[in-house]
């Protein structure tokens, strides 16, 4: 089992904290939008706080002396940059996974040592996959 901390409670995340906690895993979400922690079931076995995730002492509160792992999903990818540092490098946490939209903010992100993911480019690699390459 995982100590997992989900950063945002997009679709994305709400998702992820539901099966990660379906899994079996200890989730904590962290949204400063009380209506987008209400995505999640009402039966969610994990943590819930309302606030941001670059907030040390909620931080704390949701666990991340422990964490194996944070994900930051929020809209915004500065906001999932600067969680992701503050989750390596102030709570040592081991995984640490961010979105990013921007591809070139992920290719800036990803030379600093983060682990981005970005949807963007999984988009247009799907279609020009499904397009044969299309030249």
């Amino acid at each position: 089992m995982m100590k997992v901390i989900i950063i945002g409670c997009s679709r994305l995340g709400a998702m992820l904290a539901t099966s990660l906690a379906g899994a079996g895993h200890e989730i904590s979400v962290i949204d400063p939008k009380a209506e987008a922690l209400e995505r999640l079931p009402h039966d969610f076995p994990g943590q819930v706080f309302q606030g941001v995730g670059i907030d040390l002492e909620l931080l704390a509160k949701a666990g991340a002396d422990t964490a194996d792992a944070l994900i930051a999903v929020t809209d915004r990818d500065s906001a999932n940059l600067v969680t992701a540092q503050v989750a390596r490098e102030k709570f040592h946490i081991p995984r640490v996974i961010a979105r990013a939209y921007d591809p070139r903010a992920a290719e800036a992100y990803r030379a600093m040592g983060l682990d981005i993911f970005c949807p963007t480019t999984f988009g247009i690699d799907y279609v020009m996959g499904r397009l044969g390459g299309a030249e």
